[in-house]
């Protein structure tokens, strides 16, 4: 990214940015070609022809997959295992990736490393030019793929998909560089892109028995920073010959979904005939402030909710469904009786009226502070320490204060992540305390490597209505830029603070008390009394009596990082709160490899407050779903999912019965629904774990009252249904979400007569 001082205004150039920015880097690439990323979306063409590499080939999950995969019909031509060399599955391996470059020109590699060593092998096969580069593993740290994709932003070789994909597959060419299911999927003409894996299983599922199939299915994946996201894979599916229909499948955080839904209504305009195009967005009845299973599934301060999105590709002329299954009957009726666009279905458009009365139920709004779970989030107060010591350690900047100024706050500042072009970014917005109306946050991405410089600075600082105060924008300039030092070193997500103006010698009356507060600043000057150090003896002496405070801070963390990050940051304090005693219940969870959310209900005092359902879902995105759709179907009698609940890719007996624990743990609980779809998740395994997490629950007197239905479609779903019908306990078994939903909504409602 060329940063350029003569847009900077001018008395910000006297600004030092020495601690900002890193030596400059060549940009990466061997090449003449141009330097642009998005030219390389024409390696997610996959078929027969391409050659596949696997990195961690010899291991235990690569060797299966590859198996797999080369029976299923892919050109697997060998694999790297560092330091090694020789045979693995008759082929051959190599000791590094480039040597696997010059040995077998592959055309894909598929990493299956663990997530501290994705970030690397990415990035070697970067440096060896591999065309297409598939990374499945999950809980990569963000701050890794950030400096990935400042990689991968200066070459044009090299496509990345994922970190947390489950891959690409070519059905129509037989060629999956992943770990799709392959039953679900079957040759033909609809092309499929979504962030979540077990949705798009669904999907193709849906599409091969409606006898539609599919031509290319692209997992996004559900990180903060995905390598391809919609708009790179519609534009693929708009120029493949093989691909008649689209569906893409969206979720809460990002603005991936409305950027889709910019580039589909630009695409309906300059094309006669455009292909049809559906869509399914989760994420509807999030709880504000927790991630949903994915690590990007949660919403940032000014993004857009689900439920906005949603209406953002209606209106650009896609036709939404509400559940995967769905989606092969609209695409064929869209396909046989349309050129795209059409209206929403019937049960679509019931589900948004069932889902607008549920929201206006719903007993608080969306906090302006998000208390990130599963990402580290920590406490107001928490944050004020992590930020004074950091500054004041690192470079004595006496800017911070506990106690909010007598002056209104002016503008906000800090450092995030922008997911759309894949690179952290300064947010600004000016604070108008007379406006009744959400601040214009604006995002200013910048080059990871290099830093934000100057020219982004002072548009940030422009964008907060500071730049025209001298003094008070140059100390701004400088919070920034150690802002973004703190952001880095502690691998955040979200740093924020609140600013106003004072003058100088106001800033140190009634402010309370700030960085370096004894008076010395480590020979940065003196300040001018004890308990306040701010004045003239910071040693920044801009011309000005003007310049800022900063209170209020709010940080996000990434809980995947380094430890040496976390060493910087404290953890969060336990209180004695219903929050953090649902917090405590998701932590607990995580550490069986279940992601739990306790869903917010009604009033105490509601009529409805005494009766929701539970929910056992595999996979994040069908969890989502499923809360949505209770929520939209029970939303008249106030009914709705009690909790989200992913029991993970690969759910054991085991791991069932321990999710019975946590869901019936709520006293609210009237009916428990168990949603899986069988892609991975076997639908025996899962009855089996059913069956021995109810007689458990009933030997323990400890609710095994509570009925319990069960939907199992996919892998193995005959012997799953039957091992439910034939188990001699009150349960209900069924292939047919829709049917599922209403009969656990009914069993609820049994409880309020």
């Amino acid at each position: 990214m060329a940063l350029r001082v003569s847009h900077c205004p001018r008395h910000l150039r006297r600004l030092s940015l020495r601690s900002l920015s890193l030596p400059r880097v060549a940009p990466f690439s061997s090449t003449s070609y141009p330097l642009d990323y998005a030219n390389t979306i024409s390696h997610l063409n996959i078929g027969s022809h391409t050659r596949v590499i696997y990195q961690g080939f010899t291991g235990k999950q690569a060797t299966v997959n590859a198996l797999q995969s080369i029976d299923y019909g892919t050109k697997v031509v060998g694999g790297v295992t560092p330091g090694r060399e020789g045979e693995h599955l008759d082929l051959p391996v190599l000791a590094s990736v480039k040597a696997a470059k010059d040995a077998l020109n592959p055309g894909a590699t598929a990493i299956f490393v663990a997530a501290q060593y994705a970030a690397g092998a990415i990035e070697e096969a970067v440096e060896a030019e591999i065309p297409l580069i598939v990374a499945v593993a999950e809980h990569v740290p963000v701050h890794d793929m950030l400096r990935v994709h400042s990689m991968l932003s200066t070459q044009s070789k090299c496509r990345l998909i994922g970190a947390n994909s489950p891959g690409i597959i070519s059905a129509i060419h037989r060629c999956r560089i992943g770990f799709q299911p392959i039953p679900c999927f079957s040759p033909g003409h609809v092309g499929i892109v979504s962030k979540s894996g077990t949705l798009s299983y669904e999907t193709a599922a849906s599409t091969t028995r409606a006898g539609l199939g599919q031509s290319l299915c692209i997992g996004m994946g559900g990180d903060v920073v995905a390598g391809t996201d919609f708009v790179d894979a519609l534009r693929v599916f708009e120029n493949d010959e093989d691909t008649q229909g689209i569906i893409l499948i969206g979720e809460v955080g990002g603005r991936a979904e409305e950027d889709a839904a910019e580039w589909i209504r630009e695409y309906r305009k300059r094309c006669t005939s455009p292909k049809p195009i559906a869509a399914l967005v989760v994420g509807m009845c999030a709880r504000p402030g927790y991630i949903m299973g994915h690590a990007g599934a949660f919403a940032s301060p000014g993004e857009a909710s689900a439920d906005e999105k949603y209406y953002a590709l209606q209106d650009a002329g896609v036709t939404m469904v509400d559940h995967p299954s769905k989606f092969g009957n609209v695409m064929k009726r869209l396909l046989h009786g349309s050129t795209g666009g059409s209206a929403p279905s019937t049960t679509a458009s019931q589900q948004r009226r069932g889902l607008h009365t549920l929201l206006r139920q719903r007993p608080s709004p969306t906090p302006s502070v998000l208390q990130h779970r599963r990402a580290l989030h920590i406490s107001s107060s928490q944050a004020h320490t992590f930020l004074s010591t950091f500054l004041h350690e690192q470079h004595s900047i006496p800017y911070l204060i506990t106690t909010p100024p007598d002056s209104e706050a002016a503008a906000l500042l800090g450092i995030t992540i922008d997911r759309t072009t894949r690179a952290p970014c300064l947010v600004s917005a000016r604070l108008d305390p007379s406006s009744t109306s959400a601040p214009d946050r604006k995002l200013f991405p910048f080059c990871y490597t290099h830093g934000p410089g100057v020219a982004i600075i002072g548009a940030a600082l422009t964008h907060a209505h500071l730049i025209s105060h001298t003094g008070a924008a140059q100390h701004a300039a400088e919070l920034l830029g150690f802002l973004w030092q703190a952001f880095r070193a502690a691998e955040a997500l979200r740093l924020e603070v609140q600013v106003a103006i004072v003058d100088e010698g106001g800033a140190n009356e009634g402010t309370g008390p700030s960085i370096g507060s004894s008076g010395s600043h480590h020979g940065h000057g003196t300040g001018h009394g004890a308990g306040h150090g701010t004045g003239h003896g910071n040693g920044h002496d801009h011309g000005s009596t003007e310049t800022i405070v900063a209170f209020a801070p709010e940080c996000s963390f990434d809980d995947a990082g380094t430890a040496a990050a976390a060493a910087l940051r404290p953890q969060p304090a336990p209180d004695a709160t219903d929050a953090d005693a649902d917090a405590a219940a998701t932590a607990a969870a995580a550490r069986d490899g279940i992601a739990f959310v306790r869903l917010l209900g009604p009033p105490s005092d509601s009529p409805t407050a005494a009766a929701a359902v539970g929910t056992i879902v595999n996979g994040a995105g069908l969890a989502m779903n499923t809360v949505d759709a209770l929520g939209a179907r029970g939303a008249s009698a106030g009914i709705r999912a009690a909790n989200f609940l992913d029991t993970g890719g690969k759910a054991t007996a085991a791991t069932v019965a321990r999710c019975f624990e946590l869901v019936l743990a709520e006293p609210r609980v009237a009916a428990v629904l168990v949603n899986i779809f069988g892609g991975l998740t076997k639908g025996d395994v899962v009855a089996e774990g059913v069956v021995m997490a109810f007689k458990d629950a009933r030997g323990k007197g400890a609710r095994g009252e509570v009925p319990v239905v069960v939907r199992i479609r996919g892998t193995n779903e005959e012997e799953g249904r039957k091992i439910i019908a034939e188990s001699g306990y009150p349960l209900y078994a069924f292939d047919d979400f829709d049917a599922a939903a209403e009969k656990a909504i009914e069993l609820a409602k049994g409880r309020l007569q």
